[in-house]
This record gives structure tokens, C-alpha cells and sequence, in this order.
């Protein structure tokens, strides 16, 4: 399959998820100001709200792997693309560890989303239901596999198979999250056939239609200054309150 360049589809899908990781975000910089303390319900909600968005970017990030590279790894362009991550998740850990260095990102959906990247190269080749179950099996196992003493270690907890609970404000260890990248590789295989008829929807894009894809086609950047903005719009509020 050639390269079909964007995919309103999966833009707009992409946007939603960013809408989504902004909403939780922000509920995330009221609790640490102490504007809103969740009752059981709604931190339950929050819990798997927040899972429901790692997922939906990881398993995007796989369908765009084998949409970029399902037919042929075009090395030039899979490196840059990783240089790009590993620079942006080597940004957020110093960042985060200069803030606040007892919840530093060591390993996030940025670094997890790189990871998944250079080990989902050996799917490529797999038929894609094959590659769908290894997904839901990476997923299955990481319930299933008792967790294990010597992975305690602060550098393999990125595995996600350490005893013992890891303080980060942002942890997406390969199990369970590679599962639902090795899922979108699959799913993107399987759907094959009919990519041709979903690349040309909408038949034509109105000025709407291309806004509401704007933000999934700029993710990353989007991604790495989302938080600070909502942030310093949360702290700007409290100063105001107490000035006035």
C-alpha cells in the first residue's frame, strides 16, 4: 500500500483523544490546586477515562505505523519521526523531573509510543489477526504474569512487571500499552481493503471539517505545550482569587 498521506478519519479521531487527555488534564491541575477532590464514582471514571486515552493514541500510533510503513519501512522517514520522539520524551522527563522530582516522567506515552514504534517493526511482516492477538495477548498477560521481584529495579519498571507501586504522574509500561498498538497495527492490516474507500471520505472537506482535524494532525506539539497552558491558566486563576 502507497502512502496515502492524511487520513481525515483518523485525524479527527486523533483530535477527539486530545480533546479527551485535555479534559483529564485539566481535572488532573484542579486536584493539585485543590480546586476539586473527586468523590469514588467520578475518580473511579477518571481512572479508566484516563486508560481509555492512552489507548486510543497508542492504537492509533500503531495503525499509522503500518498506514506509513505496512508495505515497506521507509527508514528515512521512521527515523526522523523518532528522533523527533525521543527528543520530545527526553523534553517532558527533564521537565518534569525539574518540577517535580518525586513524580518525574521516566517512561510516558511519548517514550512508550517510541518504544512500540521500533518493536512494532518485527509485526510488520505478521498477518494482521495474528498481530491483533498478540495485542490482546500483551494485554491479557500483563493480568495473567505474576509481577516479579527482580524487575523492581527503577530502570526495566518500563517493562511494567515490578512488585512494587512506581511514583510518576505519567507511567505507560509496555505491558499493558504495547497491546494496543500491536492491535492497531492488526486492525490497519485487516482493514486493507477498504483504506482506499476511507482516505477519500469526506469526499469534499469543508472549513469545518478540515478544524476539527487540525489538532490530530499537530499532536505532538499539541501534546507538549496542552499542559503547561492548562496549568498556568489554573495557577493564574487561583492567584487572581486570592488578590482579590
Amino acid at each position: 500500500m502507497k502512502d496515502r498521506g492524511r487520513i481525515w478519519l483518523i485525524d479527527a479521531w486523533r483530535s477527539l483523544a486530545l480533546l479527551c487527555m485535555a479534559t483529564f488534564h485539566f481535572t488532573f491541575d484542579l486536584r493539585m490546586f485543590g480546586l476539586w477532590q473527586p468523590g469514588p464514582g467520578a475518580a473511579l471514571f477518571l481512572y479508566y477515562y484516563a486508560r481509555m486515552i492512552a489507548g486510543s493514541f497508542l492504537f492509533i500510533a500503531g495503525m499509522g505505523l503500518w498506514l506509513s510503513h505496512g508495505q515497506g519501512i521507509r527508514w528515512p522517514a521512521f527515523r526522523r519521526r523518532a528522533l523527533i520522539l525521543a527528543g520530545s520524551a527526553a523534553a517532558v522527563t527533564l521537565a518534569t523531573w525539574v518540577v517535580m522530582p518525586d513524580w518525574f516522567i521516566f517512561f510516558g506515552i511519548l517514550h512508550c509510543i517510541l518504544v512500540a514504534s521500533l518493536l512494532g517493526l518485527l509485526a510488520l511482516p505478521l498477518p494482521g489477526a495474528v498481530t491483533l492477538a498478540l495485542g490482546i495477548g500483551v494485554v491479557v498477560a500483563s493480568y495473567i504474569l505474576p509481577p516479579l521481584y527482580p524487575l523492581n529495579d527503577p530502570w526495566l519498571r518500563w517493562l511494567g512487571m515490578q512488585t512494587l507501586p512506581t511514583a510518576s504522574v505519567d507511567l505507560e509500561p509496555l505491558l499493558p500499552w504495547f497491546g494496543p498498538f500491536l492491535a492497531g497495527i492488526g486492525v490497519a492490516k485487516l482493514l486493507g481493503p477498504v483504506w482506499p474507500r476511507l482516505a477519500a471520505f469526506p469526499a469534499q472537506q469543508t472549513p469545518l471539517l478540515r478544524a476539527l482535524a487540525w489538532p490530530g494532525q499537530h499532536s505532538l506539539a499539541i501534546y507538549l505545550i496542552h499542559q503547561p497552558v492548562l496549568f498556568g491558566l489554573v495557577w493564574a486563576w487561583v492567584w487572581l482569587q486570592g488578590a482579590i
